[in-house]
C-alpha cells in the first residue's frame, strides 16, 4: 500500500478513568454526523466488557456492528494482547475501508508495545497517542502533579515498578496530552499540572478536554507519530517492559467481578463509598440498580475519589409493570419475550460491577459493596413498597447515544 493510503490509527490511552470511553464515544457519534467510516477497537481487563457495552450504545455501532470489536479479559498491551489486536484489525479491515481507526486502551496498558506494533505496519500510519490525564487525580493524588516526579525517582532509585512509573511512561510516550476534568479544579492549577507535565515530556502538545469534545477533523489532519523521539526511551524501557508484556495484571493491580440480581441499598452504598473508597481503588464500574430507582437501569463510574451515576435507560420489567407505560398491545408483548429470555429473580435487572485496585485493598472494598446488596429481609419490604432513604443525587447524568 502507497504511503498517502495508509490508515490512520489514533490510541486513546491513559489511566484508569481518565475519561477514555467518554472521548470514544464522543468521536463514534461524530463518525457518524459526519459520514466518516471509523473502524474501532475497545480493551477491557474485566471480563465483563462494561466500556464494551457503552459503546456499542452509540448510533455509529448500533448502525453497523461490524465496525467494533472488543477485546477484554486481557490487556491490549501484553503479548497476548498484542495478537487479539492483531486479528481485531484483519478482522475490521475485512468488512470496512475506514478512514480512521481508534483504539481504546485498558487504563493499565502501557503505550509503548503498541507503539512499537503500528511502527512495522505498512498498511496503517499511527498519528496520535493520546494520554488522558485525569486534573482531579494529580490534585488528589499527586499535589497537582509536582509530586509526580519525586515519586517516579523514587521508584527509579528502588527498583519498584508500580502504577507512578505507568503514569509516567504514559506521559512520556504520548504526543498529544489531554487533561480531562479540569473544570473541577482551579484555573491557576491547571497551568501547575502543565509545567509538570511538560517536565515530563517537553515534545508533547497539552490540551484541556471537556466531556470528550474533540473535532474528529483535527485527528485526521494529524501528521505520522515521531518514532525517533522515543527510540532511547524505548532501549531503555525494554528490558522491564518484556515481563511486563506476559502479565495480563501488572503493577499489583487485581480485578473482582461482582454480580448479583438484588439491588442495592441506596444508604448503605453511600454509607461503605465514604468509608472504604479511596485511591488505592483505581476504578469500579459497571451497571446496577437502586431499591429506591427501580425503574432505572445505572452506569456505576468510579475513578479515584469520583463517583459518577448515569442513566443507560430502563429496566424492561420496570417498563411492563408501570400501567401508564403508553406502550401499545404489541411493544408490550416483545417487552415480554425479551425479558423471557433470560428471567431472573426481578426480571431483566441485575448488578454487574468490576473493581480494580491494588492488590492489598481491592477485596476490602468489593466486599464492602457486597454488604449493600438487600437482605432478604430488606426485599420483603421493597416488595410490599418500602421507601428507602436515599442521599445520592436526584439529578444523574444520561448517557446519550445520538
Amino acid at each position: 500500500m502507497s504511503q498517502s493510503n495508509r490508515i490512520p490509527v489514533v490510541i486513546l490511552n491513559g489511566f484508569l478513568g481518565s475519561g477514555k470511553t467518554t472521548l470514544f464515544r464522543n468521536l463514534l457519534n461524530q463518525s457518524t454526523k459526519y459520514e466518516i467510516p471509523v473502524s474501532a477497537i475497545v480493551n477491557d481487563m474485566s471480563e465483563l466488557d462494561v466500556d464494551g457495552e457503552l459503546l456499542g450504545t452509540t448510533e455509529a455501532v448500533e448502525d453497523d456492528t461490524s465496525i467494533l470489536e472488543s477485546i477484554h479479559n486481557c490487556l491490549i498491551s501484553s503479548e497476548k494482547g498484542i495478537e487479539k489486536m492483531e486479528q481485531a484489525i484483519k478482522k475490521l479491515l475485512a468488512h470496512q475501508a475506514p478512514k480512521l481507526i481508534i483504539i481504546e486502551t485498558s487504563g493499565s496498558s502501557h503505550p509503548m508495545p503498541l507503539i512499537e506494533y503500528f511502527k512495522n505496519q505498512s498498511a496503517l500510519k499511527l498519528v496520535g497517542v493520546f494520554a488522558l490525564v485525569d486534573s482531579l487525580m494529580l490534585g488528589q493524588d499527586f499535589n497537582y502533579g509536582e509530586h509526580l516526579v519525586p515519586r517516579f525517582q523514587h521508584n527509579l532509585s528502588t527498583g519498584k515498578r508500580d502504577t507512578v512509573n505507568l503514569l509516567v511512561e504514559q506521559i512520556l510516550f504520548c504526543n498529544h496530552l489531554f487533561l480531562t476534568k479540569s473544570d473541577r479544579i482551579a484555573k491557576d492549577k491547571i497551568e501547575v499540572i502543565s509545567s509538570q507535565v511538560k517536565s515530563i515530556n517537553p515534545f508533547v502538545y497539552t490540551h484541556s478536554l471537556y466531556y470528550g469534545q474533540l473535532d474528529i477533523h483535527a485527528i485526521l489532519e494529524l501528521d505520522e507519530y515521531d518514532y525517533s523521539k522515543v527510540a532511547s526511551l524505548t532501549k531503555e524501557l525494554q528490558p522491564a517492559l518484556n515481563a511486563e508484556q506476559k502479565e495480563d495484571r501488572p503493577y499489583n493491580m487485581a480485578t473482582r467481578v461482582i454480580k448479583d440480581v438484588r439491588p442495592f441499598h441506596p444508604q448503605r452504598l453511600w454509607k461503605v463509598c465514604h468509608e472504604y473508597l479511596d485511591q488505592r481503588i483505581y476504578r469500579s464500574k459497571g451497571f446496577f440498580w437502586l431499591a429506591s430507582r427501580d425503574k432505572l437501569s445505572l452506569v456505576w463510574n468510579q475513578a479515584a475519589g469520583g463517583i459518577s451515576l448515569e442513566i443507560i435507560g430502563s429496566w424492561r420489567s420496570g417498563i411492563l409493570e408501570d400501567e401508564d407505560n403508553g406502550l401499545v398491545e404489541e411493544e408490550i408483548t416483545f417487552l415480554k419475550e425479551m425479558v423471557a429470555k433470560d428471567p431472573g429473580r426481578f426480571g431483566d435487572r441485575q448488578c454487574d460491577l468490576t473493581v480494580i485496585g491494588d492488590a492489598s485493598q481491592v477485596d476490602r472494598f468489593t466486599e464492602a459493596l457486597k454488604s449493600c446488596f438487600l437482605t432478604e429481609k430488606e426485599i420483603e419490604l421493597y416488595q410490599n413498597g418500602f421507601e428507602f432513604e436515599d442521599p445520592w443525587p436526584k439529578n444523574i447524568l444520561r448517557v446519550k447515544g445520538e
